[in-house]
This record gives C-alpha cells, structure tokens and sequence, in this order.
C-alpha cells in the first residue's frame, strides 16, 4: 500500500470507529497513523483497538503508527445546587476551595495551585473560554473577581487560566498509569498535553525511556514563549488549537500555527496540525468549503501530518472524513505552488555530515530528476533528515526493525520497508534497487539515490551516498 502522496492522516479511534472492518477501511482510505485517545475509553478498549492495527498492519503490509494522547489535568469547577446559574457581565463572583454546593455568588475550585499563581488582573476563562472573569482580589485560598463576558455556567466545566504559568506537572497520576499501561502494548507515540515549559518533555522522556517518540502538545501560550526549547527536546510536536484558541485571541491562532510549523520544520521535527479540521463533518457528509482550505493551508506549508479527532472517534462519517483528507492532501501536493513554497520556505542544513548528505541527496535526485531517494536506517534518524528537505521525490526508507517503521509512519514523505540490515554495500544496493521495484517507486532502467552509515548497523552514522541503476523485472 503506497501512498501517491507525502503528507500523512493522523485519525482517532472511538466508537465510530472501533470495529476491524472500520478501521481497515480507514487505513485503505488514508490513514497512517491511528489515535489512541486516553481522556475516554478503558485499558481494556484501547488494547483491543492496537490489537486490531497490529493484526490489520500484517493484512496491509504496510507500516502502522500508534499515537497514544495523554490526558493531562483537567482544571475544573465543582457543582451547584441547583445545577447551573446565570453570570451577569459586571456581577461579582468567588471561586474558592470549599465544597459546599456552589450558588449565584460563588463556586468551587479544587485547585490550590490555580490560586497559588493567580494575581490582580489575572483572567479566568470558564467553560472554553465562553465565560471570562477578572480577578479583583486573591489568596492561596479564594479569589474575588467581577464578570468580563457572562453566560450560562453548569457543573464541572473547564477552566483556562491564560498568561498564567501553574505551578502544575503535566502527568497526572492517570496519566502515569496510563502511560505504564500503553507502553506495555507498544504504542510508538506518546503525545503530552498541558505543556508548559521544556522541563515538562524532559520529565515524560524520563519516564519513556527511550520505549517511544515523545510529542509535545502545544495548547498553552506559555508553551509558545519557549517553543524553540520545547521543540528540541521533543520527539515532534502536534499544534494543538482546541486549547490553544480558548487561552489566546483567535487572530493570533494562524500565525502562531504557521510560527511553529517553521520552528518544527527547521529543526527537522515532525508537526501534526490537529483539531476541529473537518469539524462540520461529524455530523455532514461533506467539509465546508473553509474547512477544507484550512486541511489545504497545512499542506501548504509543510506540515507533516493533520489530525481528525471527533471527527472519525465518534463521527458520523468518519470514512469520508478520511477520504476527503487524502483527496484535498493528493490535490495540493499537484499544485506546482506547493513545491515552490517548500523550497522558499527551505532552511540551511546543521553542520553536521547527516545533515549534509540529507542536503546533497535532494539536490541530487532533483538534478538527475531521480524517482525516488532510499535511506538505509535503522533509528530513522536519516529518514527524518532527508524528510526536513522537504524534497520532490517520495522517501523510501528501509529499516530492520519494525518500532522505527512504524514511528516513521508519522514523518512527510516517508514511506518505510521492514527488512533485514545490509552486510555489504553491494547487498544495500541490490536491496534498494529491489524494494524500490516492488513498491513501485521505480522502474527497470531509472536510477535512485541511496543514503546510508557505515557500518551498517550504527544509529546516526549516515556518511554514504551512492547513485545506482535499478535493473531486474518488477514483480
């Protein structure tokens, strides 16, 4: 199953989305990667949803990546006694720590630390951010403020505190059961939410160990002040604009978006665009014309992956949703503005010999017009830098081992073959030439451009290049 395109479809499991049959047909239609998304569902129900990609993996024949998105806190009010009230713009409101039911004057929040690092001034966003409260007075206990934007107010609804930076670890205790828990079954990813501050990704990878890629949720502004940090310490990073778009100004969601696509293809980390992509298709058969430019303007700019998230968990038209994702992806990457934007948008390669063979193999298949660029890896640290080329031929990456396939599932451009490690320069030749045939790459005749390590077998090593002809019959 090759795909005729380079930018890959992260799509949700759920209950749309949890039979064998659906999620075959979702990864014929497109999708590379599959959500494992642990704010629902049981253990019991996410090991049988990656039992069936694992078991549907073999069926394909193609790679299959596992993205497990942790649930972070969840900063929330407690309950009324009647079950709501109505805030007024201009009325005075208390939040505290007491449990008594909450009334029209007051309510419960059972998060010392939101108090511990709220001052006068400080905004409070209620409900993703319909409800907006000014903080006149606070201490470690309670804060008094007076109602900015007003509305309905119900039990348990969420709370954003925005400019604010919490004095909170991003792994709650679920988290650390659940991250135990998904290791166990071999996710490859382990995406992070409530990010913060770099030291957030620094206590996950501590956790992993190296078991999987780490990725960064970019949902909080105090992320942004340092996502150069954060991005390089991070496996990849999704942007993440649910959260976002409740914590800053709407107006500020594309550039911020655009800025951290650019930091991420700089660094040559891989970036998923996600939420609320092809929203109306939870319940339409068809996207808005406005969603689709939205899918559009990611591809555009280069981002590895975009995400569906209710849109195929618990959507009515989870298949279409795929499809038409796929179908919008195939068409951009046609427009010759694509690839034009790519290259103006191309960095300066590190000074460093991967780097700059991943350089040298671009500009070689663009000159000889080369059909394909084959790396040999077997961390899929070659794959990955030749991928931040952004280059026009497709990259088939050949590994010996099945974890750095799948986790490659996720990377532009990538396409991976499982196979064993080369013994010889002549047998990694041979091999390219062959996989390139049977995935249908190139043909008898074309040539192809190989980037690999010696010796064979070392991780990070890539200081080989070679042109080879691709003889023999495809099969």
């Amino acid at each position: 199953m090759r795909r005729h395109r380079k930018a890959k479809i992260v799509a949700t499991l759920g209950p749309a989305s949890s039979s064998r049959a659906t999620i075959v047909a979702l990864a014929r239609a497109g999708a590379d990667v599959f959500r494992l998304n642990f704010s629902h569902g049981t253990h019991q129900q996410h090991a049988e949803r990656l039992a069936l990609i694992r078991s549907i993996e073999v069926e394909l024949g193609r790679p299959i990546g596992v993205l497990m998105d942790l649930q972070g806190p969840k900063l929330r009010i407690s309950t009324f006694a009647e079950g709501g009230i109505h805030l007024t713009v201009g009325q005075a409101f208390r939040l505290d720590l007491s449990d008594e039911p909450g009334t029209t004057e007051r309510i419960g929040l059972p998060h010392p630390e939101i108090f511990a690092a709220l001052a006068p001034g400080s905004e409070l966003l209620l409900d993703d951010g319909r409800l907006r409260l000014e903080v006149l007075q606070c201490s470690a206990q309670h804060a008094e403020t007076v109602v900015r934007a007003g509305g309905d107010l119900s039990d348990h609804k969420g709370v954003n505190v925005p400019g604010v930076l919490l004095p909170l670890s991003p792994l709650t205790d679920k988290d650390r059961l659940d991250l135990e828990y998904g290791l166990s079954l071999g996710v490859d990813w382990i995406a992070l939410s409530f990010v913060q501050r770099p030291e957030d990704i620094a206590e996950l990878k501590a956790l992993v160990d190296g078991r999987a890629l780490v990725m960064a949720k970019i949902e909080k502004p105090s992320a942004i002040e340092q996502l150069e940090e954060i991005v390089n310490l991070a496996d990849g990073i999704m942007v993440a604009r649910g959260d976002l778009g409740v914590e800053m100004p709407p107006e500020l969601v594309p550039p911020t978006q655009k800025r951290i696509i650019r930091v991420c293809r700089a660094r040559g980390r891989p970036v998923i665009v996600a939420t609320q992509m092809l929203d109306s298709m939870i319940h339409a058969p068809v996207p808005t014309r406005a969603e689709a430019s939205d899918v559009a303007t990611a591809i555009y700019d280069g981002a590895d992956a975009v995400m569906l998230s209710a849109e195929s968990a618990s959507g009515e038209y989870p298949l279409e949703a795929v499809s038409i994702m796929d179908r919008i992806i195939r068409q951009v990457e046609q427009d010759p503005l694509h690839q034009a934007m790519l290259d103006a948008s191309h960095g300066e390669p590190r000074a460093t010999a991967p780097d700059a063979i991943s350089a040298a193999l671009r500009q070689i298949a663009h000159t000889l017009a080369l059909p394909v660029m084959v790396t040999y890896s077997s961390s899929g640290h070659t794959a990955v830098r030749v991928a931040r080329e952004r280059p026009e031929a497709p990259i088939l990456c050949v590994t010996p081992r099945e974890t750095t396939a799948r986790r490659l599932a996720l990377v532009w451009g990538v396409h991976a073959v499982v196979t064993k490690d080369a013994e010889s320069v002549d047998e990694m030749t041979q091999a390219a030439c062959a996989l390139a045939l049977e995935h249908g790459f190139a043909r008898e005749g074309q040539s192809l451009v190989i980037a690999a390590g010696l010796p064979f077998g070392t991780p990070g090593a890539t200081n080989l290049l070679q042109i080879a002809a691709v003889k023999g019959n495809p099969a």
